[in-house]
Order: C-alpha cells, then sequence, then structure tokens
C-alpha cells in the first residue's frame, strides 16, 4: 500500500452507489508537468491528517497525477443557463474525484477542475488555464474568510502545457484545481431527471441528499412532509447565501441553474468580482450583456433558481409545500441581509423599526452618492468613537466637509438616524459598536487590481511570493496576518 496519506484517506462511494445512471466513469488527462502551486493546510485536519505529515508529491500524486483509490466519476447534469435551458451540459472539464467523511461527521467532495476531456466536454479540451485556478483559489479563501458558505480550494497543480483562449492573452499556461466541497449534486442534477422523465430517478436521488446533508430529516417519518422540509430549508440556505454574498460586495456572475448546489454552498468562479463602487447593476461577467446577473439581481435570481427546482420536484412532491417553501424566501433574505448589513454598521441587534430605517438610509446613500462600498464601512469602522454620543455633527465630520449639496443632505439624514440608534445603546454597548465594527469589515478586499498585481509577478518571472502574501491577508481579513514563504 502507498505511503500517500491523501491516497489512503477513507473515502466511502456514496454518490457511487447510487448507480450510473448518473454519472460516468472517466479517466485524467496525463499532464507533461506537476509543480504544486497551492496547497491548503487549512483543510487537512478535518481530513484527520497533520500538514507536515503531508508532502508537496503527496499532493501532486494524488491530485495531479491522479492515482487514486476509487473511479473518477464525471456528473450528468442539465441546468438553465442565462435563463435558457441547455441539455449540453455535465461536467466537461472535471469529475469527483472522490468523497471522505470528515473529523466533524460530515462528508466532503474532491472535485476537479481542468483534469482532462469526458463525454461532456463539448469540443473543448476539458483544461483550466493557471490564472483561472489562480483566481477561484483566492475567490474561495476570500469569501471562506469573509463568513460565507463556500466551497474552498484543497490544491492547484500547474500541468506544463499551453492554451489557448479568447478572454486571456494566448498561449497561457494551464493547470488542474481540486475542489473541497459538500456536494457536487446540482439543481441542474434534478432537471436533467425530468426532461428524461426519469421519476424513478428523482426519489432515490433526493433520498440521498437528506441522508447524507439534511441528516436531522430523517427522523420525520412520513416521506412527503420530509421533502416539504428539505425544499423549505434549502430556501433558507440559499437565502442566507444571497444574503452574504450581497454584504461582501461579491458578485458571482454565472448563477445558472447548475451551479446551485442542493447543499445552498456557494461554488465555481470564473468571472467574478467584488465591487468597487456600490451600484446594484454592478456586472462581473463581460459576457452578461442585459446584467442578468449584475450584484443587485442575484437575490432574484436565486429566488427564480429555486423557483425553476419545483418543476422537478413536482415529480415526486405536492406542489403546496414547494410553493409554501418559496414563499418564505424573501423574508428569510431579508432578515439574513439585514442582520450582516447591521453588524457592518456596528449593531449587533436594534430596535427593528430603527434597524429598518438604518439599512434604507445607508443604501440609499451609498448608491446615490456612488461612494466606495469597502471604503464606507472601512471609513465608518476606523473613526467611530463613543464620543459619537454627543450629536450627529460628531459622526464622520470630514465626510460631510468634503461633500458635494446633494451628498451632504443624504448624509446628514443618515447621521441623524445613526445617532438616534446609538443612542438607544447602554455606555458599554456604545464601546462594543467599535468592536463590531472591526469585526465585521475587512481591512483587506479581493478587488480586480490586487488580482492583476499579483499575475503579473507570475507572468513576467515566476514569482509567487506576492500570491501567497495575498492569499495570507485575504485569510485573515480583519486580524494579524502570518506571512507564507514560497515552499
Amino acid at each position: 500500500m502507498t505511503e500517500n496519506s491523501l491516497l489512503n484517506l477513507p473515502y466511502e462511494p456514496a454518490l457511487e452507489a447510487l448507480g450510473d445512471d448518473y454519472y460516468d466513469v472517466v479517466q485524467a488527462a496525463n499532464f507533461p508537468q506537476h509543480i504544486l502551486r497551492f496547497r491548503n493546510d487549512e483543510l487537512l485536519p478535518r481530513l484527520g491528517l497533520q500538514p507536515e505529515a503531508v508532502s508537496d508529491f503527496d499532493f501532486i500524486e494524488a491530485f495531479g497525477q491522479f492515482q487514486q483509490r476509487s473511479p473518477l466519476l464525471a456528473l450528468r447534469y442539465h441546468g438553465y443557463q442565462f435563463g435558457d435551458y441547455n441539455t449540453a451540459l455535465g461536467d466537461g472539464r472535471g469529475f469527483l474525484y472522490g468523497q471522505v467523511r470528515g473529523t466533524d461527521g460530515m462528508l466532503y467532495d474532491f472535485g476537479t477542475k481542468g483534469s482532462g476531456t469526458t463525454p461532456y466536454s463539448r469540443n473543448g479540451d476539458g483544461r483550466l488555464t493557471l490564472k483561472g485556478g489562480v483566481r477561484e483559489v483566492l475567490a474561495s479563501e476570500a469569501l471562506h474568510a469573509l463568513g460565507v458558505t463556500t466551497s474552498r480550494t484543497l490544491s492547484l497543480v500547474e500541468t506544463g502545457e499551453r492554451l489557448w483562449r479568447g478572454d486571456e492573452p494566448s498561449p497561457t499556461r494551464s493547470a488542474v484545481m481540486v475542489r473541497f466541497s459538500q456536494s457536487h449534486i446540482r439543481f441542474g442534477t434534478f432537471e436533467r431527471l425530468h426532461y428524461l422523465g426519469r421519476a424513478d430517478l428523482m426519489s432515490p436521488l433526493l433520498d440521498h441528499v437528506i441522508e447524507v446533508y439534511y441528516p436531522h430529516l430523517l427522523a420525520i417519518q412520513d416521506g412527503q412532509e420530509r421533502y416539504g422540509r428539505f425544499y423549505a430549508e434549502l430556501v433558507g440556505r440559499v437565502a442566507k447565501l444571497a444574503a452574504q454574498w450581497m454584504s461582501v460586495g461579491f458578485c458571482h456572475a454565472v448563477l445558472n441553474t447548475d451551479n446551485m448546489s442542493i447543499t445552498g454552498e456557494s461554488f465555481d468562479y470564473g468571472p467574478y468580482a467584488f465591487m468597487d463602487e456600490f451600484d446594484p447593476r454592478f456586472t462581473a461577467a463581460y459576457f452578461d450583456y442585459m446584467g442578468r446577473y449584475s450584484y443587485g439581481n442575484q437575490p432574484r435570481m436565486c429566488e427564480w433558481n429555486l423557483w425553476m427546482l419545483q418543476k422537478p420536484l413536482k415529480l415526486i412532491m405536492a406542489a403546496e409545500d414547494l410553493e409554501t417553501g418559496l414563499g418564505t424566501y424573501r423574508d428569510r433574505y431579508y432578515a439574513a441581509y439585514k442582520e450582516r448589513m447591521l453588524a457592518k454598521l456596528g449593531f449587533a441587534q436594534l430596535l427593528p423599526e430603527l434597524g429598518d430605517e438604518l439599512l434604507r438610509l445607508t443604501l440609499e446613500l451609498l448608491q446615490k452618492t456612488r461612494v466606495g462600498y469597502h471604503d464606507f464601512f472601512t471609513g465608518l469602522t476606523g473613526q467611530f468613537s463613543a464620543q459619537w454620543l454627543g450629536g450627529p455633527e460628531q459622526i464622520l465630520p470630514a465626510t460631510v466637509e468634503n461633500s458635494d449639496d446633494e451628498a451632504a443632505t443624504l448624509f446628514a439624514a443618515w447621521r441623524l438616524h445613526y445617532h438616534t440608534c446609538l443612542t438607544t445603546l447602554a455606555a458599554d454597548e456604545v464601546i462594543q459598536v467599535g468592536q463590531c465594527l472591526r469585526q465585521h469589515n475587512p481591512t483587506i478586499v479581493l478587488l480586480r487590481p490586487e488580482i492583476e498585481a499579483i499575475w503579473e509577478p507570475i507572468v513576467a518571472e515566476d514569482n509567487w511570493q506576492p500570491f501567497y502574501d495575498l492569499v495570507a491577508k485575504i485569510q485573515q481579513p480583519y486580524g494579524v496576518v502570518k506571512p507564507r514563504n514560497v515552499g
């Protein structure tokens, strides 16, 4: 038996056991080169492994050369892409490498990206550009650190091929990435079964999802009630996820139903971006000409995707249970969004009417003045003082002095209400406002210039140190950073 601890993990054939109606067994590509560019040591203890016991070659052997302990599965799914139903989908440049039970008792997927062609490659090469892999590492680590329910990146291996792409200077370098996530079962996995008229495959899949990812629902004896509770909980998870994206200023950019996880987890980061100025119309993908997946549309698009998921689920569920579940989406989204935004404003809790008005005034101020979204909260955090209790004029005075007439009027209304909110707090609670601000407003945000700044040294001189430095910073966005050197 190999001594590679990654290969010797206790892999479980959970999805494989459902049968090959849900996947195809595939082979990984043979790559001419293997250079480990990123390994996520933070995840290893969750797998029962100590980082110092896992070598770089262990990562390369498992996740570059793909010496597997179980079959590699390209999953089958369909999906609504920019509103149009597409049957020509499925894992086209990746596969499910394996599933492992973590020390927390949860089952996790190792899913690849850029590992070669499959039956669903659609004339593509099945590869991932190195820059695409770098961007996904940064997105997943940044979002995780900001409290977003997201997949993580376990490893990134450069593979020595030259790729041609229309959206990058070509030829460009290649890589293969391994994603660490709760599940790769998508809304589109169920939509495919509806399209094929395979209601007989729907119940086994949903039963599997509940058993593995919603096990607390197994206590419900009635099957229909259990299904209804599953959907209602999924609605809540997705509503919370949308609120998380919105509060951190993140635009996913490709919220097709094949990119929606059945566990309510964010994953698959392509043309994403964190917005700079607050703009609900901000769109990260250059090809999203109509702004369907703009920043401000994300909550509505998630609701639409949940609504479209009802079509396949109606094959095995009561329509009224689905309608009841989705009917809670907007309230649950707003409650989650309001809680996170008030925390960014320094308040763990406020009277409902005060919180509603503070959130409304804040969004109006941000949108109409086009102030930097993150700059606003950074300034609030850095300048907060308990002396603001002395009167509205004490709050961010420099900001008022540098505002035009319209902005000054909006800001005056905002700080008058902010002062009103402060006056509802006890003296010790006012001190806690500053602590809350520091805990919920990062000192670094992964804007596009930051990504380009670390990519240039990689292209010019194969210098990865700026990348590692940035990863270290975004992994600790609120606190002290421990720099990592190139090893």
